[in-house]
């Protein structure tokens, strides 16, 4: 479930997509919100792939300690039962 935006995030968001094409270099104001739009991109991909870090290094550590043995070394391994 999303977190819902607040009026002061959807202020500061920028309007134009994340990309330089079709910009007026000329336009300070138009360069800019460009580049924050790229730098907001940027950095949303980059926290993402650490969330998705996180949860990798969560998984192979819980991974080690689960490991699930198969009935192939019962098979081979037989112990009698005493």
């Amino acid at each position: 479930m999303p977190t819902p935006e607040s009026a002061l995030f959807k202020a500061a968001k920028p309007t134009v997509p994340p990309t330089f094409d079709g910009v007026d270099y000329d336009d300070n104001r138009a360069l800019k919100a460009a580049q924050d739009s790229i730098i907001r991109e940027q950095w949303v991909q980059s926290m993402m792939a650490r969330l998705i870090r996180e949860e990798m290094e969560r998984y192979l550590q819980q991974l080690q300690k689960a490991k699930i043995r198969g009935y192939l070394f019962e098979q081979q391994n037989y112990v009698p039962e005493k």
